[in-house]
């Protein structure tokens, strides 16, 4: 069975799109129906111009080597972006506890070095796995609000990550890890993740009744358990998908660094939120890409390598990078008030 002949798919689709505010536009009189404008063609590429003369009259920018570092830094925070698109389509919001939760998965993955490399990776990814989907059981089933719950989150995991280490960097026992910063065709073996992960979410969104289920539930909650969709487990898939990502992020941020300290996560939580939001996801849940998010992972490392090489300080990268999400957000409340759908 289809998920298009699935009774319970076909009543969330009826009941959805019944909602007020949330019908399909019209089609043209050429019976194609129109393409909206979204946040990232209304808002940041406004930008795009701009950063691109500062990219191209800056330094060292149109080089090979800073490419590839650009592609480098993109993985780190585009897998862990890809991961939250999904929590994002599902309707829970943001998660802001990413950077606690990778920082304790990449000690995980360097203390468990000595049972070699395998396992530490499957030890590193349970880990992720286990105390993302905890906190999605927690929204999806007894519907707490998400930033409150992550922010919760944020502050044991960070408690645990510390009482873990003593608060003195984590060293592996081992190099075995080393396979992880290698090169493949020019490029480092994270971007090749980060493609993976993307190609993976993707087929799960578009391809899977899972992923259509969970667009169904962001776009009207109550309606799509009305209809006798999997509300709760669906919302636990997204953010166990979401701590797999949040999992690769931090094994290759612990291989790269070769050491793991409280505040290896760094920004990552707030670039990847940047990256989903720049890449058009709606926050509210619904709607949005994994290839869009791709889009928004790199734009995101191009702005911060642009202002790395011209000497600004990280605190001026996160002013500009929170000023393009403030840009994308308001783009999102015109479109809104507009009534462009």
């Amino acid at each position: 069975m289809t998920p298009a002949d699935d009774p319970r798919h076909s009543a969330a689709t009826t009941a959805i799109a019944g909602s007020p505010g949330l019908t399909d536009p019209k089609p043209s009189a050429t019976g194609r129906v129109p393409r909206r404008p979204g946040p990232l063609t209304a808002a940041s590429a406004v930008l795009l111009l701009p950063l691109a003369v500062l990219a191209v009259t800056t330094d060292r920018f149109l080089t090979l080597d800073n490419a590839r570092a650009i592609l480098a830094s993109a993985a780190f925070v585009g897998i862990t972006a890809i991961g939250a698109t999904l929590v994002m389509i599902v309707g829970s919001a943001v998660s802001l506890a990413a950077s606690q939760t990778a920082t304790v998965v990449a000690m995980v993955f360097l203390a468990t070095q000595q049972l070699g490399l395998l396992p530490a990776v499957l030890l590193a990814l349970v880990c992720g796995v286990v105390l993302t989907a905890a906190q999605g059981a927690v929204v999806g089933y007894w519907d707490a609000n998400p930033i409150v719950l992550t922010i919760a989150a944020g502050f044991a995991v960070g408690a645990a990550a510390t009482w873990f280490s003593g608060g003195t960097p984590v060293y592996p026992a081992s190099n075995a890890f080393a396979v992880l910063n290698r090169t493949l065709l020019g490029l480092p073996v994270s971007v090749y993740a980060l493609l993976a992960v993307t190609a993976l979410a993707h087929w799960l969104l578009r391809r899977t009744t899972a992923g259509r289920q969970m667009y169904l539930v962001g776009e009207n909650r109550a309606a799509a358990r009305a209809a006798g969709l999997p509300v709760g487990r669906v919302t636990v898939l997204a953010w166990a998908f979401f701590g797999g990502c949040i999992a690769v992020a931090g094994i290759f941020l612990a291989s790269f660094n070769t050491a793991a300290t409280v505040t290896l996560g760094g920004t990552l939580t707030l670039d990847a939120i940047a990256a989903v939001l720049v890449g058009g996801t709606a926050i509210a849940g619904g709607r949005g890409s994994a290839l869009q998010t791709l889009g928004g992972a790199l734009l995101i490392s191009v702005i911060s390598d642009v202002l790395l090489l011209r000497g600004y300080s990280t605190g001026m990268q996160i002013l500009v990078k929170g000023l393009l999400v403030l840009a994308v957000v308001i783009a999102v409340h015109l479109r809104t008030t507009r009534g462009w759908r």
